[in-house]
């Protein structure tokens, strides 16, 4: 399974900014990290494909919130209200069967290239 991520960029304190994560093919669940410059990689979101479960990170509920099309493969990270401590490259990840470790790095066996996510103050 390959990942495509996309829709990174620069932009200003509370600004949105939508990620997405093709799958080239079907994945029993999806999750987005991220990794800030000196700082280890950070579980944000994932999500069952099945739809029947999601979980965002306390350090970002309320303002991200993580989808899936699963006709397309394909998981979104909606993030709203940006803040300057929330630029970092963004990672999905994709795991082909069952795991619990939908949290961890671990738990995933197929990583996209990472997208940039710049906010300015």
């Amino acid at each position: 399974v390959q990942l495509q991520a996309s829709g990174g960029g620069l932009v200003q304190a509370g600004d949105s900014l939508g990620l997405s994560c093709a799958a080239s093919g079907r994945t029993y669940a999806m999750g987005w990290f991220r990794q800030a410059p000196g700082k280890e990689r950070e579980f944000v979101a994932c999500i069952k494909m099945s739809g029947d479960y999601a979980y965002v990170a306390e350090s970002v509920k309320g303002r991200f919130t993580i989808s899936r099309e699963n006709a397309l493969n394909t998981a979104y990270l909606q993030m709203n209200n940006l803040k300057p401590e929330d630029t970092a490259v963004y990672y999905c990840a994709a795991s082909p069967g069952w795991t619990h470790m939908l949290t961890a790095p671990g738990g995933y066996g197929y990583w996209g290239q990472g997208t940039l996510v710049t906010v300015s103050s």
